[in-house]
C-alpha cells in the first residue's frame, strides 16, 4: 500500500481549515485515512501548523510520500532537516547530541523569525490604525468647520433679520408719533 501525506479540508465556505493525515494514495481526499498527524490554518498570519512531530519524522522515514503543500509544511516544521541530520548520524558524521544540537539551533533561530514578523506586522497594523484615526479626525475636523461656518451664517441671517425688524419697529413707532 502506497502511502500519502496529505491534507484533508474542514471548515466552513470560505474559511478553510485543514488535517495532515497519512492516507492511503487511492483514498479521496476527504476519505478514509490511517493516521492524523497534525492540522493547518492559513487563516492566520502566519499560517498556525500544529504537527505531531515524531509522528510526521516516522512517516517520512517509513516512505510516506507528501503532497507538494504538506512537503512545504513539513520541511518549515523541520522535519525534513531532522531526516538529513539523522542521515548525518547513521553515516558516523556526528553524534546524537550534535544532531539534536543543531536542530535546536535551527529551531530558535526559525522562532526568532517568526517574532519578528510578528512584530513587523503589529507595527503595520497600529500605523494604519493612527493613519485611519488622523484621516477620520481630518475628516471630522471639516465637517466642524463647514456646520460652524453655517451657524455663523444662520446667526448672521437671524441677526440681520432682527435688526430688520427692529428697524422697521422704531420706524413704525416714529410713524404713528408724527402722524
Amino acid at each position: 500500500m502506497a502511502t500519502k501525506i496529505r491534507l484533508q479540508r474542514h471548515g466552513r465556505k470560505g474559511y478553510a481549515f485543514y488535517y495532515i493525515v497519512i492516507a492511503d494514495e487511492r483514498a479521496p481526499r476527504d476519505g478514509r485515512f490511517t493516521e492524523k498527524i497534525g492540522t493547518f490554518n492559513p487563516n492566520t498570519n502566519p499560517a498556525t501548523v500544529d504537527l505531531k512531530f515524531d509522528r510526521a519524522l516516522y512517516w517520512v522515514n517509513t516512505g510516506a510520500q507528501p503532497t507538494d503543500t504538506v512537503r512545504n509544511i513539513l520541511s518549515n516544521e523541520g522535519v525534513y532537516l531532522m531526516k538529513h541530520l539523522q542521515g548525518g548520524v547513521k553515516k558516523g558524521a556526528f553524534d546524537e547530541a550534535t544532531c539534536q544540537a543543531k536542530f535546536d539551533a535551527w529551531k530558535a533561530d526559525k522562532q526568532n523569525g517568526i517574532a519578528k514578523l510578528t512584530q513587523k506586522l503589529a507595527a503595520e497594523k497600529k500605523a494604519a490604525d493612527a493613519a485611519r484615526l488622523d484621516a477620520e479626525k481630518k475628516v471630522n475636523e471639516e465637517i466642524a468647520k463647514k456646520v460652524a461656518d453655517k451657524k455663523a451664517a444662520e446667526a448672521a441671517a437671524k441677526a440681520e433679520a432682527e435688526a430688520a425688524a427692529n428697524a422697521e419697529a422704531s420706524q413704525e413707532a416714529a410713524t404713528p408719533a408724527e402722524a
